[in-house]
């Protein structure tokens, strides 16, 4: 067996780190008094405005050096304030307890995911990270997937993601064992379960899963 995961939304709450780059963000242009700075762009977020271009009309004029290329790079490369789930602790620890191989496929930068990794503190916990920017294509290129059956052979595999538009297509071509974590609400990307698999599993979370 092999065990493949997704990160964003699958291992932890991508608006976790959202709120956790806002915060950065909101103490390096208003050190002394962030907390209103951040409610306020949490508010702009959720009424869907462009947080960014919100915070350049601003302070641009206050802080010249603000434009939209620092702001990425400050959301990009902080070091975010993020934590790990009690039940995705458990079942990635009940994972390696049985020595299964467990692997990572995650689009994005390096930089970034891997300052979440080493947050949530799972970096050294997976055996194979395939990091979209590292590897040079993104999900749902077939490369992404193949690089496990290449270097584990046959096997079952099973893979937790998601993104219903691009996670599953290639795993559930590849015949692997497919689990889609259903949104409860909090998710960056809506889910559309009529591009998911009739065959797949939809979990609430990694507490619906029995291991043998």
């Amino acid at each position: 067996m092999v065990f493949i995961f997704d990160l964003d939304d699958t291992l932890f709450r991508e608006i976790d780190y959202l709120k956790s780059a806002y915060k950065y963000i909101a103490r390096k242009i208003r050190p002394h008094n962030s907390e209103a700075l951040y409610q306020a762009m949490i508010d702009k977020y959720h009424s869907g405005e462009n947080v960014f271009n919100w915070i350049i009309s601003e302070f641009g004029k206050e802080l010249p050096e603000l434009d939209m290329q620092t702001l990425l790079a400050w959301y990009r490369e902080h070091e975010p304030e993020i934590r790990l789930e009690e039940d995705v602790r458990d079942f990635l620890d009940k994972l390696k307890q049985k020595k299964i191989p467990l692997g990572l496929i995650t689009d994005g930068r390096s930089i970034t995911q891997r300052n979440k990794l080493k947050a949530l503190g799972i970096l050294d916990l997976f055996d194979d990270i395939i990091i979209s920017e590292e590897f040079g294509t993104a999900k749902p290129h077939r490369a992404n997937y193949r690089y496990f059956m290449d270097k584990y052979g046959k096997r079952d595999y099973y893979f937790f993601a998601d993104n219903t538009s691009k996670d599953f297509f290639v795993p559930h071509e590849l015949g692997w064992n497919i689990f889609c974590l259903k949104n409860p609400g909090l998710n960056i990307h809506p889910q559309d379960f009529t591009k998911f698999p009739a065959s797949g599993n939809i979990i609430g979370g990694f507490k619906d899963i029995e291991l043998q």
